[in-house]
């Protein structure tokens, strides 16, 4: 059965039992139907000093269009650590449309480790996507009035920095003009869409601790320069009260429940390509309030996801993962070891070996943060003994266990042996977890430290004219941020094509942004988009509903 036809024969609990089960009354859950609820802000107030449970990150290998898994396998574990007896909860990111309509999927999980409702979960959900993008375009219709009627801010149209958002891929939106048509329609202008996971609303919205914090970073947004290269902050155009208004029901986390009706959180979206890629600092730390065990996953693989959950959420919201989960498929360790995707189906143990470089990189990347690491084998049908047992034994040979996990056809009763595994590290208090770099280190030294101690670069280059914005960010008061690298997702370098663990590569920034509200710089590498385009055969095209308002197609 595909996804979609294994989430419809699940047997959904009513959202308040799942409520139940995390101790949060039912009049605290403001319910979206009988299955999908938002957990009170005055419900999360009343548990804040409670102890915090642990924290579990599930990261990944570089990924490949043969799959790695980690929702599938972050779910799963979560599945599994409440087949153990554990109370577990599973925090993930909202699926954005774009990539659902186009070529990743959706981000609901798969075949027998899913959250659900899965039709709603990877569309419009509660709605939280369209209140992100909503509050932005507001601050931008804002800031073109404020031109319009006199612009008494001195904005210099040359040197805007806030685009517009939309939650498609369209890669037309990229670069277009604005403001044609005549005095009535504003000044003519050059402007740009970002999709909205990229928006740094989206940013604030997953790094804001309360509504007080997401309007107080909402006021430091950097919206452009006056002539004469001066800050103008998105609090002087005079929307912070109306943007926090269409947030205000967002900000609240999103109760779900896994195919074994387990408590899941879904909350907030970034890319780990070209953002932080975590959840919710609001989901994350209320979870750690309500359960002993915390899953989360990070985007992409763990030297982009686990690199940004380390450096900017962790250090931003004061929480220390105690487990790291890198999730692993053989598959893909085949196309790292040069296999073409025909040829994954055939036993190929010297292509394991010659792969599981790109595992051993990020098993090292990941332990050097203070993070205890254990291998999950996310195993499909045509992996054999022996390719399992070559990454256990690479795994061994890097200090850690690999576990063969079978999640996706038998639910949690294929991730117990992992589960217990987790709980062992958890509890074991060998994690010493510490970000890669010091808040006083300059920004050059912050993105030449993830370029060559996480990427295994030579060097990082940039022109002139990006080192100056660079010594003006710091100049500006901004020396202090984390920094965000955005880069292609499918290499340890910019080049998407270079597979495995590539060294003497050189990174080349192409472009710095400051996200003053969200606390980082947006470091821009390779040709990485902020607006991704749909490929040649999208997923939209086999979408489809009939008169019965049943889904075919979303997977």
């Amino acid at each position: 059965m595909s996804d979609i036809e294994i989430a419809r024969k699940a047997n959904l609990k009513p959202i308040s039992e799942i409520g139940e089960r995390l101790d949060i009354p039912k009049n605290h859950l403001i319910q979206y139907g009988s299955n999908k609820a938002k957990i009170s802000n005055d419900f999360i107030k009343t548990i804040k000093n409670k102890k915090d449970g642990k924290l579990i990150l599930v990261t990944a290998i570089t990924p490949t269009p043969a799959g790695e898994g980690k929702t599938t396998t972050s779910v799963g574990l979560n599945d599994g650590l409440n087949k153990i007896g554990k109370k577990a909860v599973v925090c993930l990111r909202e699926p954005s449309l774009g990539p659902c309509f186009g070529m990743k999927g959706g981000a609901a999980g798969g075949g027998y480790a899913q959250v659900v409702p899965m039709e709603d979960i990877n569309l419009h959900f509660t709605g939280d996507f369209h209140a992100i993008g909503a509050a932005h375009n507001l601050l931008s219709a804002l800031i073109d009035n404020h031109i319009h009627w006199g612009n008494q801010l001195g904005i210099d149209a040359r040197r805007m920095q806030w685009k517009r958002v939309i939650d498609m891929n369209d890669r037309a939106l990229r670069s277009i003009t604005c403001g044609l048509g005549g005095p009535g329609n504003g000044f003519p202008r050059q402007e740009g869409y970002d999709i909205t996971v990229a928006s740094e609303i989206m940013a604030i919205f997953c790094l804001s601790d309360n509504l007080n914090d997401l309007k107080s970073r909402l006021a430091k947004i950097v919206i452009g320069y006056t002539r004469e290269n001066k800050p103008i902050f998105a609090s002087e155009v005079e929307g912070i009260g109306a943007m926090a208004t269409l947030l205000r029901d967002a900000l609240a986390p999103n109760l779900v429940q896994t195919l074994e009706n387990n408590p899941a959180i879904i909350h907030g979206g970034p890319f780990a390509n070209i953002a932080h890629g975590c959840n919710s600092v609001i989901a994350t730390k209320t979870a750690l309030k309500m359960a002993d065990f915390v899953v989360t996953e990070a985007g992409f693989g763990a030297d982009l996801g686990a690199e940004k959950f380390f450096n900017i959420k962790c250090r931003s919201a004061g929480i220390s993962p105690d487990v790291a989960v890198v999730v692993a498929t053989i598959r893909a360790l085949k196309m790292h070891g040069g296999i073409d995707k025909e040829n994954l189906s055939l036993e190929n143990v010297s292509a394991v070996t010659q792969g599981g470089n790109n595992l051993a990189r990020h098993i090292e990347n990941v332990k050097s943060f203070g993070v205890p690491v254990v291998v999950a084998i996310n195993r499909f049908i045509t992996d054999t003994d022996a390719e399992i047992q070559a990454v256990k034994d690479l795994a061994s040979e890097n200090g850690v266990k690999a576990i063969e996990c079978t999640h996706w056809s038998d639910g949690g009763n294929g991730t117990t042996e992992l589960a217990e595994e987790v709980v062992k590290l958890a509890n074991s208090g060998v994690a010493s977890f510490a970000p890669l770099y010091p808040n006083d280190m300059a920004i050059w030294d912050k993105i030449k430290t993830v370029a060559t101690r996480l990427y295994r670069a030579d060097d990082i280059i940039a022109d002139k004219k990006i080192r100056a914005q660079i010594r003006k960010f710091e100049d500006d008061g901004y020396a202090h941020f984390p920094i965000c690298i955005a880069k292609t997702q499918y290499s340890f370098s910019t080049d998407p094509n270079l597979k495995g663990a590539p060294n003497n590569h050189v990174m080349a920034i192409r472009e710095v942004r400051l996200s003053a509200g969200a606390g980082f710089i947006v470091v821009v590498c390779g040709d990485i988009m902020t607006m991704p385009g749909l490929p040649r055969v999208p997923a939209a095209n086999n979408i489809d509903v009939d008169e019965t308002g049943k889904i075919s197609g979303l997977f």
